[in-house]
């Protein structure tokens, strides 16, 4: 991982369970984790939470992250309000810069032509296939898929999120990532020496 900082997007209604393994893990290895509002007034949380988010959305460059991500929100299926945070992981995608998308932000990037000619799952096909992208042939059963640059996973996978993440980010090398997703998703405590070693 070569640029530490990655950019969570955060907005009134985010989920607050779908990304708490990747931020926790990331910062435990040296990463840094910015937030990223639509503006730099405070939003709450789908669970109650209120975050002051670090900078504004039109301040963030793709050229100062090493990934954004995109969690799920009420907000994504109720209107246009986060469609700029669509419109801002195409300039990352199109600039070589990774994004990470779950539960509801994959309809957003979905609405926003992002997974027509990727590989990509999301919390069912059906779900993706009402915004009426053009990608629905793409689409795989799958815990979480990465495609190029671009993660995306469904709302009861934030441990298979996480995995890939690392993985793209180059966080833990293939045994120990194996170990880590061993231990998280399906409470294997023999990762534990892996993880330790």
């Amino acid at each position: 991982m070569t640029r530490k900082t990655v950019h969570l997007a955060v907005y009134d209604t985010f989920a607050d369970w779908e990304t708490g393994y990747t931020t926790a893990h990331l910062t435990q290895n040296g990463g840094t984790v910015r937030t990223v509002g639509l503006t730099t007034e405070s939003v709450t949380t789908m669970g109650g939470v209120r975050i002051q988010p670090d900078l504004a959305l039109d301040e963030l460059r793709p050229e100062d992250s090493a990934l954004l991500i995109l969690t799920g929100a009420s907000l994504w299926d109720t209107g246009d309000e986060l469609a700029p945070f669509a419109r801002k992981a195409r300039a990352f995608l199109d600039a070589g810069v990774p994004v990470a998308a779950i539960c509801g932000a994959t309809a957003g990037l979905a609405r926003e032509g992002l997974l027509d000619d990727r590989a990509h799952t999301s919390a069912v096909s059906f779900y993706l296939a009402a915004t009426g992208y053009a990608g629905g042939a793409r689409y795989v059963e799958a815990d979480a898929v990465t495609d190029g640059g671009l993660i995306t996973a469904g709302p009861t996978e934030p441990v298979a999120f996480a995995r890939e993440v690392f993985g793209l980010l180059g966080v833990y090398g293939a045994e120990k990532l194996d170990a880590w997703y061993r231990l998280f998703h399906d409470s294997d405590a023999s990762a534990y020496e892996v993880l330790a070693g």
